[in-house]
């Protein structure tokens, strides 16, 4: 019963998103939604009616990300370079321009944070996943998170995302997808040659000190830079 619940529910979503797709193409004007909200639904059941986000780590915050990150995103889970079965199936038949809409009405959008991690974590792991942070691992040739994310941690355009008002275990799971390759970005894939000099030690250190940062004045991502970034990033050409 319980799998047959998810399997209604996944077409009824997907009908949805097909839906709004087939609104988006077509040239009659009467057939426009009269609000581009009500046609990302299936986005916001799971995100967030704002992509705020919700307690489960399947479903991050993704509102106020740069549109091209999230366009990323939605192609790499319908082309196979992020594997979660719902979005794929979500996406599968989507065209690029409906998914630069949908990036764009996301990206657009400011909701207020969750409240910061306070689950207790020895002084000394949060030490840990400041430095690499802030200051990175020139031993092992780990650039500092904020060097690609920038100062205020919450992402560079036109690429780059925000870390914060995400769950320590999702940004962790992120990472291990990432050290295993089994999620994958634009060639290079500078993530994957960063997770790979990670342990898990590491991981854990910057995810539970990244949880438990406050919302900054300002979320909003950083206008792109002409500054080179620590190694070259498929998703942030420059």
């Amino acid at each position: 019963m319980h799998r047959r619940t998810i399997g209604f529910s996944i077409l009824l979503v997907f009908y949805v998103m097909w839906r709004g797709a087939a609104f988006a193409a077509t040239d009659a004007p009467a057939a426009m939604p009269s609000a581009m909200d009500e046609r990302v639904r299936a986005c916001t059941s799971c995100h967030g009616v704002q992509g705020q986000g919700l307690n489960n780590d399947y479903f991050p915050r993704i509102a106020g990300k740069p549109a091209d990150y999230l366009f990323n995103q939605l192609t790499a889970f319908r082309d196979g370079g992020r594997t979660y079965p719902p979005m794929g199936y979500l996406l599968a038949f989507l065209p690029d321009d409906y998914l630069r809409k949908i990036s764009q009405y996301f990206a657009d959008l400011q909701p207020p944070y969750p409240n910061a991690d306070h689950t207790a974590v020895a002084p000394a792991v949060l030490a840990a996943g400041q430095r690499l942070v802030t200051q990175g691992d020139p031993a092992r040739k780990i650039p500092a998170c904020i060097a690609c994310h920038g100062a205020r941690m919450t992402g560079t355009q036109p690429g780059i995302p925000g870390l914060l008002g995400l769950h320590a275990s999702y940004i962790a799971g992120q990472m291990g997808t990432w050290r295993s390759g089994t999620r994958h970005a634009l060639a290079p894939d500078c993530m994957h040659s960063i997770a790979v000099k990670l342990t898990d030690k590491d991981i854990t250190a910057v995810s539970s000190w990244l949880a438990r940062q406050p919302r900054p004045a300002d979320p909003r991502p950083a206008p792109a830079s002409a500054e080179r970034l620590p190694l070259a990033c498929g998703s942030q050409p420059q």
